[in-house]
């Protein structure tokens, strides 16, 4: 493919050279040596009003869509998470509906999916009682989708809360009364700035203590734990004090290719925002780690990295608008829409350095459509060369 494209920079303009797609494989059931999931996000529908602070109105076809492509690759789908702008423009009731038609079409798929259930649907709550009757109508309503739940951090509590003790109050009290195990999300202030100290504590080592400490008590209602704080070193020595048969779900969209692949002695599951940017490729790193081919697993998975290390970078909590980014020049949605306005948090540059490195990682499907879409991004921008 001979055709190219000029985007800019934050210095200047390049060219880049359109590259020849890659017919990744589909691998339709779950891989074998880790359990992976992939966040997803939503798709706005284009014509509704999806301007900050109103409430979020979703094009169902084609996110329910992304969800069977997702599931086509053996990943599973957790959703309602960050990535589907959980705190930043989808509300409560779009959760809702979220849960519900993406748990049944996973089990349309066989395929496993996992939810958010946090205590975001509260305007205001003053007392940990609060919190944890919010936590308790989110988690019932997970459940009875039969999706498992996530248990995801909570503003609410960040701020209420007086020390490591009322953490313990809630979460204990959470764990004691969930049906089936659950997953535990510690989110870090990089993504949310809002949870910044939680568990009670500033200090690092001693919020992971309070942190273990839960999960020992409760590890027969934890399946594994979510970790969000973009540190490979922390990740390693929380996973190796883990109780027996808790995971951890790696949520270190700067390092997982080599916390997936593991020390030789541990090694994390995978429950990640980056999946969703970069599925095709990861798919194929994980089909090559099941049948023990350690060389193809790290030179597909470590291809993706640019891509997810730019869609991440800071202010890291803006990374939802890369992810929507590289679903629109996939082809997976019509528009370049999302719920609160929020493609907009991106500059041009980060987007025009989001399809080079997508073309650079041959994950364009239709390279001629993407760079089509991108001359209108880039026209619409007034930064057309």
């Amino acid at each position: 493919m001979s055709a190219s494209l000029r985007l800019p920079t934050e210095d200047g303009w390049t060219e880049v050279v359109l590259r020849e797609p890659r017919a990744w494989p589909r691998h339709p059931r779950p891989h074998r040596s880790r359990v992976a999931f992939a966040a997803a996000h939503v798709v706005a529908d284009p014509l509704a009003d999806n301007s900050p602070g109103a409430p979020a109105v979703l094009d169902w076809d084609a996110t329910l869509e992304f969800r069977r492509m997702l599931f086509g690759y053996g990943f599973g789908v957790a959703e309602a998470m960050d990535t589907a702008q959980r705190g930043m423009g989808l509300d409560w009731a779009a959760v809702r509906e979220l849960v519900r038609r993406s748990a049944e079409v996973a089990r349309d798929h066989g395929a496993r999916i996992a939810s958010g259930a946090g205590t975001d649907h509260r305007a205001e709550v003053s007392s940990t009682a609060e919190v944890l009757a919010a936590y308790e109508e989110q988690v019932g309503f997970v459940e009875s989708t039969g999706s498992q739940v996530i248990v995801m951090a909570s503003r609410h509590l960040a701020r209420i809360a007086r020390g490591p003790e009322d953490y313990r109050e809630v979460y204990g009290a959470v764990l004691r009364q969930v049906a089936e195990p659950v997953v535990l999300h510690w989110l870090g202030e990089a993504f949310d700035p809002l949870l910044a100290g939680y568990w009670g504590a500033a200090d690092l080592p001693a919020a992971t203590e309070v942190f273990l400490d839960l999960v020992r008590e409760h590890a027969a209602k934890v399946d594994g734990v979510k970790v969000s704080l973009l540190s490979a070193e922390h990740e390693r020595a929380l996973r190796a004090a883990l109780p027996a048969g808790v995971r951890l779900y790696t949520g270190d969209d700067f390092h997982y290719p080599e916390l997936i692949r593991g020390d030789g002695e541990h090694h994390s599951d995978a429950l990640l925002g980056a999946f969703s940017a970069v599925a095709p490729a990861a798919s194929a790193a994980l089909t090559a780690l099941d049948e023990g081919d350690l060389a193809t697993y790290d030179a597909e998975m470590g291809a993706t990295l640019a891509l997810s290390r730019h869609v991440f970078g800071a202010p890291t909590f803006h990374y939802k608008t890369g992810i929507a980014f590289t679903a629109w020049l996939s082809g997976h949605q019509p528009g370049f829409s999302m719920v609160g306005g929020m493609q907009s948090a991106r500059g041009v540059p980060h987007l025009a350095r989001i399809f080079a490195l997508a073309n650079e990682a041959r994950l364009l499907p239709d390279p001629e459509l993407a760079a089509h879409r991108m001359r209108l991004l880039l026209e619409t921008s007034g930064a057309a060369s």
